[in-house]
């Protein structure tokens, strides 16, 4: 038998018993398992708390410097502004305690444009971090811009003026001031070109130009004057589409009993229509002195119908009468850079704001108008043509059996009128148009009628017959609906009651755009709302 030799490396049996034990007792030992992560978690912790922490405190300083970097870009774009730009901007941040950030590299102005100022500024800085260090990090930079533009784009505007009687005096000259004022505010402060400004004097009637009347389809006889009987139907839209018919306005004076001389030297000068050229509604002008003058030279008199003057001024901005602003434009009327106008509502492209300026001193009141039967076609009045006053003057009654002309100058009714006779004729029979144009209707009535028949019922039959009118609770829902209308359209509106009634200051006030667009004042206060509605035109927005 060979023997083998023992193992001198090998461990002794209790050994390895007593280190199976201890690892044993360490593998059920869980004192400080979690003291390592947990500091590693604390740590981790507090270096995202820092960062956190550090990042509010950059944004709210960021926010405070961009608002105030905002404030002071409009401060210094505002038009009225007469302080160099970067000055503004310097003082605005000094004052918020942020004058450390103001580099004049940094800001921007632009004013060589009319109309039109802009101001950029910038700023770039280091945001010190305290919390973030703890965590190995470092300071933080911080950005703030700002752009503000203040500008006029293309702006349409109609100043629809009260020009009834009740404005004559201190009232009409006041309000020529403060109009003028505000053309003078808007010229200086448009590009020109960009502003086009249309004045609608109104009274119991809105006269226009004989070219701008031409573009419409009109019924009825009016050789002096252009007006138009709007319908219902008309205030509905601000539309004034050139393919409808309306119906003209006669001429004819429905309140006076004196006019007595059918196609005499002069026709009647109390008509519903105004014939003044200076009552003419003025169409898209741009030049400042036309407008100041065509200001100055209005002149008040007759019945107020808001109405009216709303229909026209909304119909001269609404893009339906586009073709007769572009026929226009081609002549002295018109400005050619105009012939495009009025955009259409709400045009993107051609970012135009459309004004009306709506003021009265009064309320809606009578209307009048002639009914269809005696718009046209032969009257019953004959008129001898040697003649200029009432002597020539016949009444035809085809009733009677015989002795059919009552003569104005003899007070009889005879066989023929006044001017024929065996060997000549110079009597005439007047059309309706005519007679009205140089006859009063009262007059027609009280000395013609009234005197053929004794002072019958003919003469009031006849008045009631042929004259008919819209009263003021009629106007007033014409006026809601158009400016209602208007409104709708995106039209701003703004209203004046210049020393008005309870009455007028209510329809105006629901016609404004809102409550703010208003204004009720007396005197010199008028300039004060025109300024302010000057003001308010001019667009003032942040653009970046």
């Amino acid at each position: 038998m060979t023997l083998r030799p023992k193992t001198a490396t090998a461990l002794p049996l209790y050994v390895l018993c007593r280190g199976a034990q201890r690892l044993r007792a360490f593998r059920r030992d869980d004192n400080g398992t979690m003291t390592y992560p947990t500091i590693a978690f604390l740590l981790m912790m507090l270096g995202i708390g820092g960062l956190g922490v550090d990042f509010m405190r950059m944004e709210r300083d960021r926010t405070h410097l961009q608002a105030t970097l905002d404030r002071a870009v409009l401060a210094a774009a505002d038009l009225d502004q007469t302080l160099d730009g970067k000055l503004v901007v310097q003082d605005y941040l000094n004052k918020a305690g942020l004058g450390e950030y103001y580099s004049a590299e940094n800001v921007v102005v632009d004013d060589e444009t009319l109309g039109r100022k802009s101001v950029s500024a910038s700023v770039e800085a280091t945001f010190e971090a305290h919390l973030l260090k703890f965590s190995n990090g470092s300071d933080m930079p911080i950005y703030a811009a700002s752009t503000a533009e203040e500008s006029i784009d293309n702006l349409e505007i109609s100043l629809v003026l009260d020009v009834s009687g009740s404005m004559r005096g201190t009232r009409l000259s006041n309000l020529k001031v403060a109009a003028k004022d505000f053309i003078e505010t808007m010229v200086a402060n448009t590009e020109d070109g960009k502003m086009s400004v249309s004045i609608v004097p109104y009274a119991t009637q809105v006269s226009v130009s004989d070219n701008l009347m031409a573009q419409f389809t009109t019924t009825g006889v009016n050789a002096f004057a252009n007006c138009i009987n709007f319908a219902s139907s008309d205030f509905n839209t601000t539309a004034m589409p050139l393919s409808a018919t309306y119906e003209r306005t006669m001429h004819f004076d429905p309140w006076y009993r004196s006019r007595q001389t059918p196609l005499g030297n002069q026709h009647i000068n109390n008509e519903v229509c105004d014939t003044l050229n200076s009552r003419e509604a003025l169409v898209m002008e741009k030049d400042e002195t036309t407008l100041k003058n065509f200001i100055e030279n209005l002149s008040a008199w007759g019945n107020t119908s808001i109405d009216i003057g709303m229909k026209w001024g909304t119909a001269l901005l609404d893009p339906s009468t586009q073709p007769a602003i572009a026929a226009l434009s081609t002549g002295p009327d018109v400005p050619s850079v105009f012939s495009n106008r009025p955009f259409a509502h709400n045009d993107p492209d051609a970012d135009t704001l459309k004004i009306v300026v709506l003021m009265t001193d009064g309320q809606n009141t009578s209307q009048y108008f002639i009914e269809p039967p005696y718009r046209s076609g032969a009257s019953d009045v004959f008129y001898d043509t040697r003649r200029t006053d009432y002597r020539g003057l016949s009444l035809y009654d085809e009733d009677r059996s015989s002795r059919r002309y009552y003569q104005r100058y003899t007070g009889d009714w005879e066989s023929q009128p006044r001017g024929e006779t065996s060997s000549n004729n110079y009597a005439v029979r007047l059309s309706y148009p005519d007679l009205f144009a140089y006859t009063s209707l009262q007059y027609v009535r009280d000395r013609i009628y009234d005197n053929a028949y004794y002072y019958s019922w003919e003469g009031n039959d006849f008045y009631g017959r042929a004259l008919s009118s819209h009263g003021n609770w009629t106007k007033n829902n014409r006026t809601k609906a158009i400016c209602d209308t208007a409104k709708a359209q995106g039209i701003v509106v703004y209203t004046i009651g210049f020393e008005a009634p309870y009455d007028g200051r209510a329809v105006l006030r629901d016609c404004a755009s809102t409550d703010a667009h208003f204004y009720d004042v007396e005197g010199l206060e008028i300039k004060e709302a025109f300024k302010s509605i000057a003001t308010s035109i001019r667009q003032l927005r942040l653009t970046q």
